[in-house]
């Protein structure tokens, strides 16, 4: 294989790598200010500033029983744990020593395929780091669909809170019907927090950990919440009556937002791809007409131009499109 062709190949690897990573994003984000504000809040009510970080550790070890001693040191690294509570947080069983041996073992045979294609140095970087990339883009994609999911089950899942306190339930009851009434992922959620209220958990402890699996600007409102009412009083149903009402209407106009920016995501693909694919045009339909920006320095001089303005453009273009509510 050409030089000029594999720098070709190497310009759409990138560019198709920077595009997945800018676009594959939800198109909403959580208003800083707000989450700010609710951190806040939260590390006011909160005695140990530890705990998020306890919370993820007890996580991480929660499995740790049945794994022999060498998987159960590898696991039991301090520096797994930010890693363990990311797959933890997409669902996945796999454990986090083992999504890195998988990640090196795809990038070894991303470098090695590459190699053998094209026998350039520099696709075989490109291979080793889109081979390693897969897993993490599975476990990321598996994170955003699942957090989406719980937030869409939160409303639901403070009416039957709501109701079960209503009823007479307790607090630790009320945690319980949701996880028998409702669906996973927000099932499985609750359902570890009554696990940590019934084994003699402090409740703020066990909402921080709530928070902590779950990072959600409705989340920390709910918790939020609950730990003022606990604390000064107050009519918890009342309470998380209004807050369900309000994570309601915030969907309706999430749903709104969506539907009314669906064009400008689409060109904003478009803007992306015409470039990419124009260029695939011209180089199987009129190869010598290319050849200039491979054989001559200013050619070279505006492939390095043209591939930093489209890496600046994806950026920017998924800075506009992402809306922060």
């Amino acid at each position: 294989m050409s030089q000029n062709t594999v720098l070709f190949l190497s310009l759409v690897f990138l560019a198709a790598f920077l595009l997945t990573i800018s676009l594959s994003t939800s198109v909403f984000g959580e208003n800083r200010q707000a989450r700010k504000r609710l951190r806040s809040r939260i590390g006011d009510l909160t005695d140990d500033g530890n705990t998020a970080a306890v919370g993820a550790i007890k996580l991480r070890r929660d499995s740790l029983g049945s794994l022999s001693p060498l998987e159960r040191s590898l696991e039991s690294l301090p520096i797994l744990d930010d890693l363990q509570l990311f797959i933890k947080q997409s669902g996945n069983k796999v454990l986090a020593y083992r999504f890195v041996a998988l990640s090196i073992a795809a990038g070894l045979f991303g470098a090695i395929f590459a190699w053998i294609a094209a026998h350039s140095a520099l696709m075989m970087f490109l291979g080793l780091v889109g081979g390693a990339s897969i897993p993490y883009f599975k476990i990321r994609h598996d994170r955003n669909k699942r957090l989406d999911l719980f937030e869409e089950q939160l409303p639901d899942a403070i009416d039957v809170m709501k109701r079960a306190l209503q009823a007479g339930y307790p607090f630790n009851e009320a945690l319980h019907l949701v996880q028998d009434e409702l669906a996973d992922p927000i099932a499985e959620e609750f359902g570890e927090t009554f696990a940590e209220l019934t084994y003699g958990s402090d409740p703020k402890h066990a909402l921080l950990n709530l928070l902590n699996r779950v990072p959600s600007v409705n989340v920390m409102a709910l918790v939020t919440s609950i730990l003022v009412q606990r604390e000064s009083g107050g009519n918890l149903v009342e309470i998380l009556s209004k807050l369900s009402k309000l994570i309601r209407e915030r969907f309706k106009f999430h749903r709104k937002i969506k539907t009314l920016s669906a064009e400008g995501r689409m060109s904003a693909w478009v803007l992306s791809m015409v470039p990419f694919v124009l260029f695939a045009i011209l180089w199987f339909s009129a190869r010598g007409y290319l050849d200039p920006l491979f054989e001559e320095p200013d050619g070279h001089k505006l492939l390095a131009g043209g591939g930093i303005g489209m890496v600046v453009g994806i950026f920017w273009i998924s800075r506009l499109i992402r809306i922060e509510v």
